[in-house]
């Protein structure tokens, strides 16, 4: 993500990223280094709350291990689903960032090649919005898996049973995110086969285990991929930031028909979701 830090001006009770309604205005809050974007849709939150939970974690307050992260998320009611809290606790973020990087600051971290890994709780957001799809034997495609946290994540959710796919454009990701999956809980998973990372073009998805209860898209399009609507499963669910410079969160589910519905969780920034040429060239 890029340059950006995003905050809320005004918040209502219903406003935080995946359970919550979307805040209508985003401020320019400040700048930081190229290819960082913190993609905040912060909610529940009164003005004061707001710039206590920022500064707190701002600050490194959370950076003590994940699970102060996850005590903090669900304190100020980022996480409120018990799956998602102990997921995001069995997976240690530590292993998924560039060494000496703040695993367990609620920021993204840049991991090379214009990219980067989400902030904590955007990766809560789409493990709660997409929950109900991450049951046991389901199936999830992960688009733009960077460096496999979450892709990680829905294959300790969907389990054994269960098949995860993570895509990713560029070669030296996917074998990052294959390395520090090997090191972590969901080991076995990718020995075993039901975890797999795949160099490709994450626009067109990935057909060979389609289709999938749940699509995650780690990056912005200007319009949903066709090849991703196809491959979701009807009853499925996909989350995707859809927009150029102003982005929402959309919540795209396939009704057994076939037929589309979606809705806006709220507005977000994300790096584009583009070839391996123009991300490596800066967009």
């Amino acid at each position: 993500m890029r340059a950006q830090v995003l905050i809320c001006p005004t918040i209502t009770l219903k406003a935080y990223g995946h359970l919550y309604c979307a805040p209508r205005r985003l401020h320019r809050y400040g700048s930081s280094s190229p290819s960082q974007f913190l993609n905040l849709n912060l909610s529940r939150f009164s003005g004061r709350l707001l710039t206590s939970f920022f500064s707190m974690f701002q600050s490194g307050a959370g950076s003590s291990g994940k699970k102060a992260m996850v005590e903090n998320l669900k304190r100020y009611g980022v996480i409120s689903s018990k799956r998602v809290a102990q997921v995001m606790e069995d997976l240690d973020r530590g292993l998924f960032v560039p060494a000496g990087s703040s695993a367990y600051v609620d920021t993204p971290v840049p991991i090379g090649y214009n990219a980067t890994i989400s902030a904590p709780h955007m990766h809560a957001t789409c493990l709660q919005l997409l929950e109900d799809k991450l049951q046991p034997g389901m199936r999830a495609l992960d688009v733009g898996s960077g460096t496999g946290y979450l892709t990680g994540c829905f294959a300790l959710m969907v389990g054994a049973e269960g098949r995860v796919v993570g895509v990713d454009h560029i070669p030296e990701l996917v074998d990052m995110s294959i390395k520090n999956i090997e090191k972590s809980v969901a080991a076995s998973l990718l020995k075993k086969g039901y975890l797999s990372l795949h160099v490709g073009d994450g626009r067109k998805g990935w057909q060979e285990f389609a289709p999938y209860d749940a699509i995650h898209v780690g990056a912005a399009a200007s319009e949903i991929p066709q090849p991703l609507l196809d491959q979701l499963k009807p009853g499925g669910r996909m989350v995707i930031p859809l927009g150029t410079y102003f982005q929402e969160l959309k919540v795209i589910d396939k009704s057994e028909d076939g037929s589309i519905k979606a809705h806006t969780e709220t507005s977000v920034r994300y790096v584009p979701l583009t070839s391996r040429d123009e991300q490596l060239g800066g967009f």
